[in-house]
């Protein structure tokens, strides 16, 4: 049973309203995700600089969005599913089977984002402890730098706030992302 409002900019603590009302012009809606956030300020600010930070890494968007959704994908989390996956084919171009790829557990047939995805899933099961992962191996041989490694681990640190909050919070999936449903 969720307990959770999800919060509008008007009815949101004052601390989260200026991050909504932001969302709600940027965007034209509010994710359910922040609205849910928002009974939390800190919890939504959090996100949004970890989100900032990881625009600010080396890796493409594409790689981003790969790190996201597969994070997303391992920690069961629909609502992230559906909203990254729209993100990543709408607005960042990943390609379909790439997409497709990722959500079903698979590995994409493009041997660096496999081994990303690869690395992006070893340190959610294993918890980060992958220091002598064979994973590792793989992502730096894929062309990776160790410190992009870092990176991932900070995609890995955004997307688990936000998919172990949904589980919390119940959150419903926004129209925006309802063509992109997926079901753990």
């Amino acid at each position: 049973m969720n307990q959770y409002p999800f919060h509008t900019p008007e009815s949101a603590p004052a601390s989260a309203a200026p991050i909504l009302e932001k969302a709600k012009a940027t965007l034209g809606f509010v994710p359910n995700l922040y609205a849910g956030l928002a009974n939390a300020p800190a919890a939504l600010e959090a996100y949004i600089a970890l989100s900032g930070f990881f625009e600010k890494t080396s890796l493409s968007a594409i790689e981003r969005q790969v790190v996201l959704l597969a994070t997303s994908v391992d920690n069961g989390c629909e609502f992230c599913v559906a909203a990254h996956s729209m993100i990543a084919k709408k607005i960042v171009g990943v390609p379909e089977p790439v997409v497709a790829a990722v959500r079903e557990g698979r590995e994409p047939d493009d041997v660096k984002l496999a081994a990303l995805v690869a690395l992006t899933r070893a340190i959610v099961q294993e918890r980060g402890w992958v220091a002598n992962h064979p994973a590792l191996q793989r992502f730096l041989a894929a062309g990776f730098s160790k410190e992009q490694a870092l990176e991932v681990v900070l995609g890995v640190t955004q997307k688990t706030l936000s998919n172990y909050a949904n589980h919390l919070l119940g959150t419903p999936l926004n129209p925006a992302f309802e063509s992109e449903r997926w079901s753990r």
